[in-house]
């Protein structure tokens, strides 16, 4: 049985914010929402591909070898198969989903996005994990600790990586990578050739984490434009707290912020 779940929005993601401790890690098994391939095409025609499914099954591989290098195989990596940039449409079946593959694991602990704004698919990444946590001890189950791993976000006009946003008094453990980790995590980078300029963005010289902290789904994660809402990703952050108000009803449960 696994001791660690890792649950991430896109292929890519956890790659991002875990790579180099996904191979420390004694036995993990990835977990990914969505096929890393959005419904308006313009990344897959960017690529080369035709059809979206072609392209989601390139991310998908692209994700397999990266994991390969961390020494876990393909079939320690699920997909659940939420279209990108749809998963915050699909809030309580997600978090029943997610639910259901935490109680059939049995893991310890899960690592997953922090609520930030940065992409509405890594907040609704957030608040299912943390609403599947709250479907399993509300149904006299254990369930596991819940860790974050950095995505990105909006602070002060720009775009910031390997941080979190500040959040009450849960303390940040920063991992500085040696050079031989670093290039481990460039190695596992490269095998996304799709995401090559994206990642870009992304330096590799630190890895960071913390506890989870509770969270109020129904509230803006920071003050101002939410970084997704400079995109046409499908949803605005007005729009995203209507639906998780709108799941935290359907599956009963409260707005977490007091766990």
């Amino acid at each position: 049985m696994p001791e660690i779940a890792v649950i991430a929005a896109h292929p890519d993601d956890e790659v991002i914010g875990l790579g180099v401790q996904l191979k420390n890690f004694h036995d993990v098994v990835v977990v990914h929402v969505t096929d890393g391939a959005p419904r308006d095409m313009h990344d897959a025609l960017r690529y080369g591909f035709a059809l979206r499914l072609d392209y989601a099954r390139a991310r998908r591989e692209e994700s397999l070898a990266a994991l390969a290098l961390a020494g876990i195989p393909a079939d320690r990596c699920r997909r659940i198969g939420i279209i990108d940039q749809e998963a915050s449409f699909e809030l309580a079946e997600l978090s029943r989903v997610l639910a259901g593959v935490l109680r059939e694991l049995g893991v310890n602990a899960v690592f997953t996005h922090p609520y930030e704004g940065g992409h509405p698919d890594h907040d609704a990444t957030a608040f299912a994990v943390h609403a599947a946590r709250q479907l399993i001890e509300r149904d006299g189950g254990t369930a596991p600790t819940l860790m974050e791993f950095t995505s990105y976000h909006l602070r002060d006009g720009q775009m910031r990586v390997y941080e979190f946003l500040p959040h009450g008094e849960e303390s940040v453990l920063t991992v500085e990578l040696s050079r031989a980790e670093q290039a481990q995590k460039c190695r596992m980078i490269d095998c996304f050739a799709t995401q090559r300029e994206t990642l870009r963005q992304f330096p590799t010289r630190l890895e960071r984490f913390r506890t989870a902290p509770a969270y109020d789904f129904t509230e803006p994660p920071h003050r101002g434009p939410l970084y997704y809402e400079n995109f046409p990703w499908g949803v605005t952050g007005e729009c995203w707290r209507r639906m998780a108000r709108g799941a935290l009803d359907q599956l009963q449960i409260g707005s977490m912020a007091c766990l």
